[in-house]
């Protein structure tokens, strides 16, 4: 399972959430979902946000164990 790490890297990040959207392009609707996990960035985007944060695409997310594995 994966879990957006994207509200925890903004909150310490240097950049305002007007920020991110304008240089991304997105509405505040879009990023909220993004924090709260409902959607997830196409991969260009997720290249973008984790560039302005100075973070890996794999920062952007963090892995859940499921029971499975």
């Amino acid at each position: 399972m994966i879990k957006p790490r994207i509200g925890k890297l903004l909150r310490v990040s240097k950049y305002r959430r007007e920020f991110i959207i304008q240089e991304l392009d997105i509405s505040k609707n879009t990023l909220s979902n993004w924090i709260a996990g409902n959607t997830y960035p196409t991969i260009d985007k997720a290249f973008q946000l984790a560039d302005l944060l100075e973070v890996s695409v794999e920062e952007l997310y963090e892995r859940k164990k499921s029971p499975i594995d």
